[in-house]
């Protein structure tokens, strides 16, 4: 069943929440270890995240450094796959398009198909430490791009416009959207208009990127009902769980902390201060978005299992 169908048959607000592939040799095992923790909850879907190769420093035998370009999180459509047959869970692999060519993009779409993985989140992906200029002819610049690719290929068109048996289950898909406005968008005018583009052009549903301030996620879903987006709008959340995440966070996501949960943080003496500051936090958050009628919402988990747990286990 499609993410989209699950979410509306759900009689309650929806569970879901996104892992990130084990680093490049790591076993699957730990990917394993955060399902098993969180399944209870009935998870309706597992979001995988991708991950682009990028440069790091290697010193060599002489001494000199020397930039080598490695994936360090490889795997993502392969996991997705194993998620599926071991746990009989949906499993959503991202899509990006940041290092990630349109030839890979269509060789990842061959082999999903086969493997019975219909469900996708296309992204443009993190722009950091993508050092290489990419060529627009071989790459997808925006998100929209690359949904225009799914689109032709769940009609039998190749990359090189040849055709093909289309596939037997049309592939399904999310896209993100920004509560706080993107930080290349010029205003929030400009974030609305291309999530409308987004859904115009086969969007199922959105999902957020990560915010602690309801406010905002509540103002920005008016903001799309007025413009005539009616399909779910997943919120996207993230527990604290370091103290510098109140600094970090802002400056690498461009997620406000309300002034409320920045001062209970900036009393936090240790990071076990903080993470008990986060699950609060985020159990009043959920609660709220539940008390208002989300369809379903959606964490992120990456080194915050055990407090998305302790959140869940209040709220389901």
């Amino acid at each position: 069943m499609k993410v989209i169908e699950l979410i509306k048959e759900s009689r309650h607000t929806a569970f879901s929440f996104e892992i990130l592939p084990p680093l490049k040799g790591n076993s699957i095992q730990k990917a394993f270890q955060v399902i098993d923790t969180l399944r209870e909850f009935d998870p309706k879907y597992i979001n995988i995240t991708s991950h682009h190769s990028e440069y790091i420093e290697k010193i060599q035998p002489d001494g000199t450094i020397r930039k080598v370009n490695i994936r360090k999180r490889p795997g993502s459509v392969a996991i997705a796959a194993a998620i599926q047959n071991r746990y009989g869970i949906t499993a959503v692999p991202h899509l990006i398009c940041k290092g990630f060519s349109k030839e890979e993009t269509e060789y990842a779409l061959i082999d999903l198909n086969f493997l019975g993985v219909y469900d996708l989140l296309l992204l443009r992906g993190d722009t950091k430490r993508l050092e290489i200029e990419q060529n627009p002819e071989l790459y997808h610049a925006h998100a929209t791009d690359l949904q225009q690719q799914v689109n032709r290929f769940n009609r039998g068109i190749a990359l090189d416009d040849s055709s093909f048996e289309a596939p037997t289950t049309a592939f399904s898909y999310g896209m993100a959207c920004y509560p706080e406005k993107h930080e290349e968008a010029p205003d929030m005018a400009s974030d609305v208009f291309y999530a409308k583009e987004k859904v115009k052009n086969g969007a199922d549903y959105l999902v957020t990127q990560m915010f602690f301030d309801n406010a905002k996620y509540f103002d920005f879903v008016e903001r799309l009902c007025t413009a005539g987006i009616n399909i779910p709008v997943i919120p996207g959340i993230k527990p604290i769980v370091f103290a510098n995440q109140l600094t970090v966070l802002p400056d690498i996501f461009k997620a406000g902390i309300p002034e409320l949960l920045a001062a209970e943080l900036r009393k936090c003496k240790n990071d076990d201060a903080a993470k008990a500051v986060g699950i609060e936090w985020c159990i009043r958050q959920c609660n709220e978005l539940i008390a208002k009628g989300v369809p379903s919402i959606h964490f992120y988990t990456y080194m915050a299992t055990d407090s998305v747990y302790q959140i869940a286990k209040q709220i389901y």
